[in-house]
């Protein structure tokens, strides 16, 4: 398995003098090609060594085993041995992990679009929620939550709303967040205390790059309207909102948040184009694995992912049995407790695949 570490040395070396080099400073798209692999190359070179050093001093402590010293040196050297092993287990678990192949969208910035399902009003009032747990979240990583579409539902929520999340591995962290996320509550409206369930579908799409996704003019259709629902002055009195078709697929992107028509034909192109790539790449994983939806969290949004229980101040996660009694803190956007069970889960279903 760590065949590939032995020349990671030389590797560096290479990566760091191509940094160095004033022709790839100039571009900057080979240069942040480069810069990504000079980090990972780094993280395995340095795990390598610490593992290598545990290795060499296990050997040490194996020699003084055969060695005639004092009980007590015994003792001690059979200690480290335990605590050595226990060392070089973990390192190894690390660089498998390290070893994965590395999912191409990790990086990427996401498109998150949460919409009401079942529940009526709640539930419309229920994606406002989950929308300001996602942005604390990303306030907390330093990440910047852009508004490109959105539907309010007159009570205080939204239908559908859609926002672009950019900053440091936003895929990475929030992709296994995809799929119907129910809710179980007492609506301030129902006079009896009786408890609803209702539903809204989160869906996680990386931002797509325009060299991946190859729109021609003429696939496109733009029509325009006047924005409908709240928005202050003008912005009823004019056609500003834009609806954006794309012919060949019939995708339909409607933006109306901003009073100019060209942002919104700038935001609804940029909503478009990520919808396009998560397409093309569902058409490829569809063909890939027919017998995909028996595959436990492969992001198909009609699978129940969550349960957010408000009486019992319960969040389960469905996908890992994991049942947190911190509902409160969840909904503030504290969703590291969510998160990496979640990551640690589908990183071990990998690590067993390669076995």
């Amino acid at each position: 398995m760590f065949e590939q570490f032995d020349n990671l040395g030389e590797k560096r070396l290479q990566l760091e003098s191509k940094l160095a080099d004033p022709r790839v400073m100039a571009n900057q798209a080979e240069y942040r090609k480069i810069a990504k692999e000079h980090a990972q190359v780094v993280k395995l070179h340095e795990v390598y060594n610490r593992y290598q050093k545990v290795m060499n001093d296990l050997e040490g402590s194996r020699q003084i085993l055969k060695e005639e010293v004092d009980e007590e040196i015994l003792e001690l050297s059979r200690a480290e041995i335990v605590e050595l092993k226990n060392q070089a287990s973990a390192l190894e678990e690390e660089m498998r992990i390290l070893l994965l192949p590395k999912d191409p969208n990790d990086d990427k910035n996401i498109l998150l679009e949460i919409r009401a399902g079942t529940g009526g009003d709640e539930a419309a009032l229920f994606v406002g929620d989950l929308f300001r747990m996602y942005s604390r979240f990303a306030e907390m990583q330093g990440w910047n939550v852009e508004i490109m579409s959105s539907n309010s539902s007159g009570i205080g929520g939204f239908k559908e709303i859609i926002a672009l999340i950019s900053g440091n591995q936003v895929y990475s962290r929030l992709k296994y967040e995809s799929g119907v996320h129910r809710v179980q509550r007492v609506p301030e409206t129902e006079a009896q205390g009786r408890i609803h369930t209702s539903a809204v579908t989160v869906a996680v799409i990386p931002e797509a790059e325009e060299v991946e996704v190859n729109i021609e003019p003429h696939e496109l259709r733009f029509d325009v309207f006047r924005s409908s629902g709240p928005g202050g002055q003008s912005v009823n009195t004019t056609d500003s909102a834009v609806r954006v078709t794309h012919l060949p697929t019939g995708l339909v992107v409607s933006c109306q948040d901003e009073k100019s028509q060209h942002k919104n034909k700038a935001k609804g192109l940029k909503v478009l184009r990520a919808r396009l790539l998560a397409k093309m790449q569902q058409d490829q994983h569809d063909l890939i694995s027919a017998d995909r939806k028996s595959q436990v969290g492969s992001g198909d949004r009609s699978e129940r992912i969550r349960t957010y229980n408000f009486p019992q101040a319960r969040v389960s996660d469905h996908r890992i049995n994991l049942t947190l009694y911190r509902l409160d803190d969840i909904m503030l956007g504290k969703l590291d407790d969510l998160l990496n069970p979640l990551n640690s889960h589908f990183q071990a279903e990998a690590l067993q695949k390669m076995h």
